[in-house]
């Protein structure tokens, strides 16, 4: 039975079938899904990436275009586009899926590894790949058409090469010996390529390159420790170059198509000449947090009518304000279009909260959104409501959806807590992977950070930092002698 379980092409088979499952019983699609398919298709048939725009295909830079280039792939595979393409982009995105599980089993024998000559721990090899192919986020989102799967295969790829330059530039004897590269050339050399994925990844999500700021400064640390601060310049600069190579092409098409050169995308996902709503999205950070509220508000926006009755409590300091928030609403909902004067309201109404409050926007608000993107049972997009409280009203409501979202809880609450241990056990009783510890961590400390920022939290985007949280998760099982 152990010889079953180790073999990696039961876990594949398993992982087929667990996505295979999701992808024909809970196939799912958002927002974004229609925007991206949109763009393909106006990009195979009429050569233009752009959007129909008052009826005219107009260029557009407010999606990177990676996803959108594999939608083309696989329209022009299938001859069919939309959503009668889906099925087919779903099987397509369960096998990109379970290639970032070898991935991230790659990675966490990596860490395993005392010297790059050592022989690979089979043992961390195959319990990482078990807990990857077994991971429900992430093969939950094999069936629904968005860039997930694509940003957990990059980051994974990416955390794979620059652990391996961490590694490297810490311990000259990480590097086989049959190796005619020099120490500082093979770690320049690792980085750029770690550098080219990060690339590829920020096609497809522009948050990618947080992964090299990560890594630039574990190698500052680790450089000035070792008197070399010229050998993090090249390294750093090995990285950048690596991902701007990639980037450039989709720079020049926006320098040449839209008269900028745009590395990445626009922080806020505008049309030409479509309004900013920076007021609104001001005033949403000083109370919401949930991704619950997010349906109910920010994403009617120039959409649906918006009741000040569904908004929370705690967007309201005083039943005055209140007032003042349900005016604005009644003028937006009588066109449904937000405009330039109500924004300017609500941007006020944010400034005034922000001064009650300031550490209520600035801390209190930021480390509840970290706590509920990394918390959240993640079945946004599955038929099940996600609440469990109050405990004895949603068990009589619905028992089932309530044992399903608290499965996906506690599930959660066993992959973070996982690495979190993991991780403090490996920098203990692993010295030499030190660097590349505190790496992995710091990266998904900064993609947090950066993500708290954002007024509308959705759990799917910590959903990259998985490949680090489970190749640390599975040193746990490691016993240290298997890797000496």
């Amino acid at each position: 039975m152990k010889r079953i379980f180790s073999n990696p092409l039961v876990a594949l088979i398993a992982g087929l079938c667990l996505r295979l499952f999701f992808v024909l019983k809970f196939p799912a699609n958002s927002g974004d899904t229609v925007l991206y398919e949109q763009i393909a298709t106006n990009w195979l048939k009429h050569h233009v990436y752009g959007m129909d725009v008052g009826g005219v295909i107009t260029p557009v830079d407010l999606r990177l275009p990676g996803y959108p280039a594999f939608l083309v792939l696989m329209y022009a595979l299938t001859g069919r586009t939309g959503a009668d393409a889906r099925l087919w982009v779903m099987l397509a995105q369960f096998v990109v899926d379970l290639l970032s599980c070898l991935v991230t089993a790659r990675l966490a024998a990596l860490l395993a590894c005392v010297s790059l000559d050592s022989a690979p721990n089979k043992r961390v090899y195959s319990i990482a790949l078990w807990l990857a192919i077994l991971c429900p986020f992430t093969a939950n989102y094999a069936a629904v058409p968005l860039t997930e799967v694509f940003a957990v295969l990059w980051t994974g790829l990416a955390c794979n090469f620059l652990v391996l330059a961490l590694r490297r530039a810490a311990r000259p004897d990480f590097l086989p010996q049959s190796s005619h590269l020099s120490l500082q050339r093979s770690v320049n050399y690792t980085s750029f390529a770690g550098g080219c994925v990060v690339g590829m990844g920020t096609l497809f999500r522009p948050e990618a390159p947080i992964l090299m700021v990560a890594a630039s400064i574990v190698l500052g640390v680790l450089f000035l420790t070792l008197g070399s601060m010229r050998r993090w310049f090249s390294n750093s600069l090995a990285m950048i170059l690596g991902c701007l190579v990639v980037l450039s092409p989709w720079a020049l098409r926006n320098w040449v198509t839209l008269g900028e050169p745009q590395f990445l995308a626009p922080k806020n996902s505008n049309l030409p000449g479509e309004l900013v709503p920076y007021g609104f999205m001001a005033w949403e950070k000083t109370w919401l947090y949930r991704v619950r509220d997010c349906y109910l508000v920010p994403w009617k926006l120039n959409e649906e009518s918006i009741s000040v009755d569904d908004i929370p409590a705690r967007a309201f300091d005083t039943p005055e304000e209140k007032q003042r928030v349900a005016a604005i609403l009644e003028q937006y909902n009588n066109d449904l279009t937000l405009t330039t004067e109500e924004d300017a309201e609500f941007s006020k109404l944010a400034r005034e909260r922000t001064s009650r409050h300031p550490m209520r926007t600035y801390l209190w608000l930021p480390a509840a959104r970290a706590v509920t993107i990394w918390f959240t049972p993640r079945i946004e997009l599955l038929p099940v409501s996600g609440h469990v409280f109050p405990l004895a009203q949603m068990r009589e409501d619905d028992p089932v959806d309530q044992e399903v979202t608290s499965l996906f809880f506690v599930v959660n609450l066993f992959y973070v807590g996982l690495g979190v241990w993991s991780a403090a056990r490996l920098w203990r009783s692993n010295p030499a992977a030190r660097p590349a510890v505190a790496f992995l961590a710091l990266f998904m400390v900064l993609r947090t950070a950066f993500l708290t920022t954002l007024e509308t939290p959705e759990p799917r985007y910590v959903l990259v930092c998985f490949p680090a949280l489970i190749a640390l998760g599975a040193q746990v099982f490691v016993r240290r002698s298997e890797g000496q």
